[in-house]
């Protein structure tokens, strides 16, 4: 009839609604990002159990650097490749029996180190800038020139004043100094509290080069990376199919008058 009006449905998108959510080469792709990010979170894990080893420092020494009882991640390092103004992980039986220490290194072999000049540490007849410090020079406690053995290290606490460090050992034969091989690892941040990487000791740049940092950063890079694909990729299909739902839905039309 001329006047009669009839409905139908049709689907907004035009398709037939049969289709996989997304389509095949979305879910390929969504398949590919959680397999990749697998690989770089689970990736990033390993790298870091081979390359570093978490510590609990358990006093205050190292403080305001490193506080009692926060727990750091040090990377495992050979002893020469130790630098001034790093912080390290040693074993020194002359020290403490059979715990690790940590403190840093201020003075390297060959080097002359003594304290103070002018409220500084003084290696080489530089006087260091220590910014790290808790109170600043101020708190520094004086001792007597040492000329460090070749292959050992002069160590000190960041808290000096009650630090046991080199000078609490100047009495020894080896005035205090460790051994190179006893290093273990270098510290690269503080995790616990979240105190982030350690800032560098750019005072002792003009003795020489600074350690490199290590992979820690590229580490979370990935690890934080491959997280965002598992996600991204796992969310696909559920998103896919949300948008299709609503593209699918049906809607009423008038038909042309016949």
């Amino acid at each position: 009839m001329g006047g009669e009006s009839t409905t139908r449905t049709a689907p907004r998108g035009g398709g037939t609604g049969k289709a996989p959510a997304g389509g095949r080469t979305g879910q390929r792709l969504s398949g590919l990002a959680v397999a990749l990010g697998m690989v770089l979170f689970l990736g990033g894990f390993a790298w870091a159990a081979v390359v570093y080893r978490p510590y609990t420092v358990p006093t205050s020494s190292m403080s305001p650097t490193i506080g009692i009882g926060d727990r750091v991640l040090a990377q495992r390092v050979d002893g020469d490749e130790v630098r001034r103004g790093d912080v390290v992980v040693f074993h020194d039986r002359t020290w403490v029996a059979d715990a690790p220490v940590v403190k840093r290194v201020v003075a390297v072999g060959g080097d002359t180190v003594s304290c103070c000049t002018r409220g500084r540490l003084t290696v080489n007849g530089k006087q260091i800038d220590e910014p790290y410090l808790k109170g600043g020079p101020a708190e520094l406690t004086g001792f007597t020139t040492v000329k460090v053995p070749e292959g050992r290290l002069f160590l000190l606490g960041d808290e000096r004043q009650g630090s046991l460090d080199s000078t609490a050992h100047l009495t020894d034969a080896a005035r205090g100094t460790v051994a190179r091989t006893d290093v273990t690892a270098r510290v690269d941040s503080v995790i616990w509290p979240m105190k982030g990487m350690l800032e560098r000791p750019t005072g002792f740049a003009e003795l020489g080069a600074l350690s490199q940092p290590g992979p820690l950063r590229t580490i979370i890079a990935l690890i934080v990376a491959g997280a965002v694909l598992v996600l991204a990729g796992g969310a696909y299909g559920p998103v896919a199919r949300l948008l299709g739902g609503g593209r699918g839905r049906t809607r009423t039309e008038p038909a042309r008058a016949r």
